[in-house]
């Protein structure tokens, strides 16, 4: 019965035999002392680089920000500043347009109360003309009719104007009491 045990312990191709696992063992050890010598420092290394350059990167993106940010401050307070100024020129261009059409305006009431009062002198000095030529007129009819009537002429000027006068007297006095009705 060993025998058989024997035969088949040895005929286990499960097991490997002594001399495999010798083998094995020194293949991995000498795989495992390259690898630590000549790779993993590559890979050391790069993975240092790379969070170097990961660490760079955040640090510059921060650097970025904060100068964004001082760089929206900065713009904001500006555009603040530019905004009060807009709303003082604005209002310093109401108070002048304001004060320029209250200019305007006196001046066209000046020219206004200028142009009438030219008017009413003119308007007095042709009225003045006509009521002068309308008593010339009136007058020298008046004359005539009255030299016509009377009889007698009237060529005496005071004597003439005297009539003239009179007349027109009565024919005022005469339109008085119409107006008066």
């Amino acid at each position: 019965m060993k025998t058989r045990f024997a035969a088949e312990a040895a005929a286990n191709p499960l097991i490997p035999h002594t001399a495999e696992l010798i083998v094995g063992f020194i293949a991995f050890t000498l795989l495992f002392l390259v690898l630590r010598k000549a790779v993993v420092p590559m890979f050391e290394k790069a993975f240092a680089a790379r969070t170097e350059a990961i660490q760079g990167g955040i640090e510059k993106a921060e650097r970025a920000q904060a100068e964004a940010a001082a760089a929206l401050q900065s713009y904001t307070v500006q555009l603040a500043d530019a905004r009060g100024e807009a709303t003082k020129i604005r209002e310093e261009a109401r108070v002048q347009g304001a004060a320029i059409i209250e200019d305007l305006r006196a001046r066209a009431q000046e020219e206004a109360a200028r142009i009438t009062a030219q008017a009413h002198a003119s308007i007095e000095a042709e009225r003045q003309a006509a009521i002068t030529s309308l008593r010339q007129e009136v007058g020298s009819l008046a004359t005539d009719l009255a030299s016509k009537i009377v009889g007698e002429a009237l060529e005496d000027q005071a004597r003439q104007s005297r009539v003239v006068d009179r007349f027109l007297e009565d024919l005022e006095s005469a339109g008085s009491k119409e107006k008066a009705k």
